[in-house]
């Protein structure tokens, strides 16, 4: 969250953008939580209850990278239920943190608006107010808590090396089999931190988003991208030159806390309430509930039809 984005960018763009143009900025990406220009001010609570003052219906207002897939992704067209993107004109968002955030608002009665944010812009919007939540493959980390609350956990994500199927770190079966790699992941997340357990490891600078990071693996710019299992999957689903590597049965996995793979949907400090709300949401949600839900983000992602 850091990303596990919990965290793991948007594979749709990533293959788009391989056979059309070069973990980046998925469509367009200029338009972020500090430039929308949406009503809500001050915190999140305060928007809440002017609009249940005025009898009009509340609004959840959701940040996402909209480039994150299979959590989030930005498409054409409202196929396969997608929500249209609020600050960015003929753009719709769908993908598992879409598909949460309409089932919790549905749950909480506000109406849903998602609002297409920049990684770095995601916990400073939702702690000015901007945002009513960010709802991204966020992990709730130490540092994030400074700024920003969490609700319970939404997703649990688990830690995995992605490479290339002619690679020669194709058949590695631990992390100390990947010795000596290149190796790269997003900017200011938990997998750029997992890098420095690769023994020797070449690691290069982090990468903005992860179809960046997926035009750089299958062009050869870079031999390992450590995400997490979702995103992992995404990819290897999209593109089958592309394999994931999965140590959890090995004794020399990547090592990772609790705070490191729980991913939450961050929420200002200053609205206990909303919080409290969405927490009740999502006990409804059951964990086979939630596998389907990434299940079917995994199968709707454009790329993937």
């Amino acid at each position: 969250m850091k990303k596990s984005r919990r965290i793991l960018s948007f594979v749709l763009c990533a293959v788009l953008t391989a056979s059309t143009l070069a973990f980046s900025g998925c469509s367009s990406k200029a338009n972020t939580a500090t430039n929308n220009s949406s009503t809500a001010a001050g915190s999140a609570a305060a928007p809440a209850a002017s609009s249940a003052a005025s009898g009009e219906k509340k609004v959840l207002k959701v940040g996402m990278e909209c480039a994150f897939a299979p959590y989030n992704w930005t498409q054409t067209d409202d196929s396969n239920n997608a929500i249209a993107i609020s600050n960015s004109s003929g753009e719709y968002a769908n993908g598992y943190d879409v598909m949460m955030a309409k089932k919790i608002a549905d749950a909480i009665g506000y109406d849903l608006q998602i609002v297409k944010t920049e990684w770095d812009g995601l916990a400073p919007g939702v702690a000015s107010g901007k945002l009513s939540a960010a709802i991204a493959g966020m992990s709730i980390t130490k540092d994030r808590l400074q700024t920003v609350d969490f609700t319970d956990v939404y997703y649990k994500a688990s830690i995995y090396a992605l490479v290339r199927s002619d690679s020669k770190y194709a058949s590695a079966k631990s992390v100390a089999d990947l010795k000596g790699a290149k190796c790269t992941s997003q900017q200011n997340t938990i997998w750029y931190d997992m890098l420095k357990q690769i023994p020797q490891a070449n690691i290069q600078p982090a990468m903005k988003n992860v179809p960046a990071l997926i035009v750089a693996l299958t062009s050869g710019k870079t031999e390992v991208f450590v995400t997490d299992k979702p995103t992992a999957m995404a990819a290897a689903y999209t593109n089958k030159s592309l394999v994931m590597l999965d140590f959890s049965a090995s004794s020399d996995d990547f090592k990772a806390s609790d705070e490191d793979v729980n991913l939450g949907i961050a929420i200002s400090k200053s609205a206990p309430e909303l919080k409290s709300a969405i927490n009740e949401a999502l006990a409804k949600i059951n964990d086979a509930d939630r596998d389907k839900i990434m299940q079917d983000a995994i199968k709707n992602q454009p790329a993937a039809q």
